[in-house]
């Protein structure tokens, strides 16, 4: 089956030489996950921090109180794992529908969201969706939500020219 990369990536909707089978390969939609995932987070969430803190609900954005077990400042942490999800989301868009990659990114923040309210607290043994605190639930929501549309913005963007369908969607 010489031609079966072609078949795979027209059963995922993608058009050959639109997408995936000509325009980025495995290593490129990696890469621009991790890097749309990991500015993202310095634009979209961060600035949905902000604005936030600006209405006195969250403490100032770009934290930098060390997290363990590295001591790494927690905005780089954030940026690391914003980037691994983006990078994950970017192996996915050829099984992704083709246009409206900007809601996908929303569902990236709320499967995010999902993970900070349950995984992660399984890992540390802390209680599960932040103790059941509905205020503490939106704003993380509002906050990875944001992120994740930020990631759907910037994928297009840093993707090369052969993944056009992202752009115009």
């Amino acid at each position: 089956m010489a031609n079966g990369h072609a078949g795979v990536a027209q059963e995922a909707g993608v058009a050959q030489g639109a997408g995936v089978a000509q325009g980025a390969g495995v290593a490129q939609r990696a890469a621009a996950g991790f890097a749309a995932g990991a500015v993202s987070v310095l634009v979209f969430h961060q600035g949905a921090w902000a604005l936030l803190h600006a209405f006195g609900v969250m403490p100032p954005p770009f934290p930098t109180a060390p997290v363990p077990p590295l001591g790494v400042p927690q905005i780089y942490d954030m940026c690391f794992w914003g980037g691994i999800y983006g990078l994950v989301f970017g192996l996915l868009l050829p099984v992704l529908p083709p246009r409206g990659v900007w809601v996908q990114g929303i569902v990236l923040g709320l499967v995010a969201e999902l993970g900070a309210m349950f995984l992660l607290p399984a890992i540390k043994g802390l209680p599960m969706a932040f103790g059941g605190s509905v205020p503490i639930i939106l704003v993380s929501t509002v906050i990875n939500a944001t992120w994740g549309l930020g990631v759907g913005l910037f994928i297009p963007l840093v993707l090369p020219r052969g993944f056009a369908r992202l752009r115009s969607a």
